[in-house]
């Protein structure tokens, strides 16, 4: 039995602004993501690979806010963080404020697995890179036409007609057939934000987790309140400690305890039993999944 599910992003994402040509592009996207990582687990690779398939195909591409496409910082920066972690034994990579590697989740993972560290920020992160033997990227290689609009907008603070108004983060869970559980998540943050800021998706246990006991999840929304309810190891521990299945746990986090404290997003939770929950609090979330069937579906609104 395998399950994998992906997410591009959640927040206020207004039908009008949703044009057709807009939703066929990120659910094809969602699609390659999915297909990526499935083809993994269906060779009977590790979640963990299959996790960073998916994220790496979603950080290439230029429409979700992750490596390329990643919106920019105040400063006219792109600053990228990442992460991820192996359920099979809490193993866990982390990179924050990279601003020259081109698939940060793959730097994640070098952390994870080649050094004594959790986390690397900043100069030291991209350091570590170049001792890994990763070429650099110039930052522009990140930045496109569509997130410069967005930047100007919000520093601008003035409302505009077809704003882009999808909030950001990648991010995929996975189930594989040996009963190992992965998560990963990636992203270039919030849109004007202030250099040097972290949000939740590189915080083990607020935007990503996973351990084969419980389950795995990637979340994506409003970061600070997402690392203030430890979101990612809420949902773990309802399920670890009482009994709740990943829907009931997810819902609770997500619509009970996120919005009593006034946060919006919503996350991606695969269980050891194979169930995938998808909820979120926000307008939208731009999300996918194959299921133990292998039945494929993904949305937005």
């Amino acid at each position: 039995m395998t399950a994998i599910a992906v997410h591009g992003g959640a927040g206020d994402i207004p039908p009008a602004e949703l044009t057709p040509e807009r939703e066929a592009a990120y659910q094809a996207g969602l699609e390659r993501a999915l297909r990526a990582g499935q083809a993994v687990l269906e060779g009977g690779g590790a979640s963990l690979d299959a996790v960073v398939a998916a994220v790496q195909a979603l950080e290439d591409d230029p429409l979700f806010n992750a490596g390329r496409g990643a919106v920019i910082a105040a400063n006219g920066i792109c600053e990228l963080d990442a992460a991820l972690m192996d359920g099979r034994d809490l193993r866990a990579g982390a990179v924050t404020g990279v601003r020259h590697v081109r698939n940060p989740i793959g730097l994640a993972r070098l952390v994870m697995e080649r050094s004594p560290h959790v986390m690397l920020a900043g100069p030291g992160a991209e350091e570590f890179a170049l001792e890994q033997g990763l070429a650099p990227v110039p930052n522009s290689y990140f930045v496109t036409e569509r997130r410069q609009h967005e930047l100007a907008v919000a520093l601008a603070a003035r409302p505009v007609s077809h704003r882009e108004s999808m909030m950001g983060t990648v991010g995929a869970v996975a189930l594989d057939a040996h009963g190992n559980l992965a998560a990963a998540t990636s992203t270039g943050g919030t849109t004007g934000k202030r250099w040097g800021r972290v949000g939740d998706s590189p915080v083990i246990g607020a935007g990503t987790y996973a351990a084969n006991d419980c389950c795995a999840v990637s979340a994506t929304g409003h970061g600070e309140y997402f690392i203030r309810a430890t979101v990612a190891h809420e949902i773990a521990s309802l399920m670890r400690y009482a009994g709740m299945d990943a829907r009931a746990a997810a819902d609770r986090v997500v619509h009970e305890q996120l919005r009593t404290l006034g946060g919006d997003g919503g996350v991606i939770v695969v269980g050891r039993d194979g169930t995938i929950a998808m909820p979120f609090n926000s307008r939208g979330m731009l999300r996918g999944s194959i299921d133990a069937l292998g039945r494929m579906q993904t949305a937005i609104l």
